[in-house]
């Protein structure tokens, strides 16, 4: 909240009136800076490590493992960031074993609907 109103009220007198210490507002604002830097160095090594194929979601699991909470939008924002771009493969036709025009199941009927 304090970081939204920035440009309309000075830092001191939000902390004032929250009851809240100006040193803890700092000290929040300098965590988070950090955690981002580690956040986006940890996503960046599990792309790498996958061999630049995995995507928001796969990592996202990864984060899971390793004790991170973090949603796949802030995940794709950093990607987008950093220029990481998942390689995907295209699902690749598989032809059936079974013969054209022929079904499994028998025609007892033979068209004969009386």
């Amino acid at each position: 909240m304090i970081r939204n109103n920035l440009h309309k009220y000075s830092v001191s007198a939000m902390c004032e009136v929250l009851q809240i210490s100006r040193s803890t507002y700092y000290y929040e604002a300098k965590q988070r800076d950090h955690q981002e830097e580690e956040l986006t160095q940890l996503i960046v090594q599990v792309f790498k490590a996958s061999h630049n194929i995995y995507g928001q979601r796969k990592i996202k699991v990864e984060l899971q493992k390793l004790g991170w909470q973090v949603s796949r939008r802030r995940i794709s924002r950093i990607m987008k960031e950093q220029g990481l771009l998942s390689k995907y493969t295209i699902a690749q036709f598989k032809p059936s074993k079974s013969t054209v025009n022929e079904s499994e199941t028998v025609n007892v009927l033979n068209r004969r609907f009386n």
